[in-house]
């Protein structure tokens, strides 16, 4: 089975702490689908909530990780399509909530408030949590699409 593969993209907000992230993921073994930005140039960051949500749709990706100033623009974008469940995480905790409460297959997390220690620690959580099938939490989450 070839190894998953996860589409991040970053506005200037979150370029730093996007390089970061995928050196965590590629020595994981994932594939990474880099799309975007890549210099602290100011972008607008609806544009690359897109391209992550493009990804995920057509199945170039079966998750993604978006990064901007705060994360809540990212969050905010991501979150008006159906089939994305974008989680705006800061602590490791929630993330893990997010993925095995909530399924959320896209994590957003704050460039400008998210130390990399930090992210990289709710990236790996983010990754290696299963969603908790079957019960209240299916049930919450098939109302949400």
């Amino acid at each position: 089975m070839p190894p998953e593969t996860i589409a991040i993209a970053a506005d200037h907000g979150g370029v730093a702490l996007k390089e970061t992230l995928i050196a965590v993921m590629e020595a994981r073994g994932l594939t990474v689908l880099d799309l975007g930005t890549n210099t602290e140039e100011a972008v607008d960051y609806p544009d690359f909530a897109e391209r992550v949500v493009a990804a995920i749709i057509e199945g170039r990706a079966g998750r993604g990780v978006l990064l901007c100033g705060s994360g809540i623009g990212m969050s905010m974008s991501a979150n008006r399509h159906p089939e994305i469940r974008a989680a705006l995480v800061s602590d490791p905790e929630v993330a893990g909530l997010a993925r095995q409460h909530n399924n959320a297959n896209v994590l957003v997390m704050g460039g400008r408030f998210t130390s990399p220690d930090v992210a990289k620690t709710c990236l790996s959580i983010f990754l290696d949590t299963e969603f908790e099938e079957g019960g209240r939490h299916e049930r919450r989450v098939a109302k949400m699409s």
